[in-house]
């Protein structure tokens, strides 16, 4: 489990895929991989990940090829900035909010602006996941927990702060990128209980 708060820059060092398998090699600040063992899950762009090799300042995970079609990475390369994030200890403080580190959807920013020290984002909202975003609720937007500002028939939008702009990848958007895109884990809950329940009523 995250918490959408991340916790390190780091690069894609390597990214390889040989027939059905991806094996992705992430360089970071050895600060940020104090304690890592072979096994523990890091969140990389909001994906998370299985440590299966790692080295004072960079680590390796393998992916499935669901998870590399199903987001971002399908679209990265050596070089580029992700967000990454190691799992909350039990017993840790825990802030953000409950991040599974499961991609609902990739999305594309349709429009971005300044308001002072504060970048807007605005993004493309599929049919399917409007339930399960609302105003002042809580998203995760490459892995970062991000207040919802506000929604519309296809779109919502959230607001950096400059130390997540500083902190992310996410200042760096751009009209037209992709992002992965994880909702609320409560509001899905929320939204397959209601629907049972509705059935049954209408079953009775």
């Amino acid at each position: 489990m995250f918490s959408g708060l991340v916790s390190g820059k780091a690069r894609i060092q390597r990214l390889e895929q040989e027939g059905k398998t991806i094996v992705l090699t992430v360089k970071t600040f050895p600060e940020n991989l104090a304690g890592v063992k072979i096994g523990d899950s890091i969140a990389v762009n909001g994906c998370c990940l299985t440590v299966e090799a790692f080295s004072k300042d960079s680590f390796t995970v393998t992916m499935m090829p669901q998870t590399f079609a199903k987001t971002t990475f399908k679209n990265l390369q050596a070089g580029d900035q992700v967000n990454m994030e190691r799992s909350v200890p039990v017993g840790g403080r825990f802030e953000g909010h409950i991040v599974s580190g499961h991609v609902d959807e990739t999305v594309e920013v349709v429009d971005l602006k300044q308001n002072e020290n504060a970048l807007e984002l605005r993004f493309f909202l599929p049919d399917r996941l409007k339930k399960q975003v609302v105003p002042q609720g809580s998203v995760a937007i490459n892995g970062t927990s991000l207040t919802v500002m506000n929604t519309g028939d296809d779109w919502f939008s959230v607001g950096l702060i400059p130390h997540t702009q500083d902190e992310t990848n996410l200042s760096g958007l751009q009209v037209g990128d992709q992002v992965n895109l994880e909702t609320d884990v409560l509001g899905k809950y929320v939204e397959a209980n209601l629907a049972a329940f509705l059935k049954n009523e209408l079953d009775k």
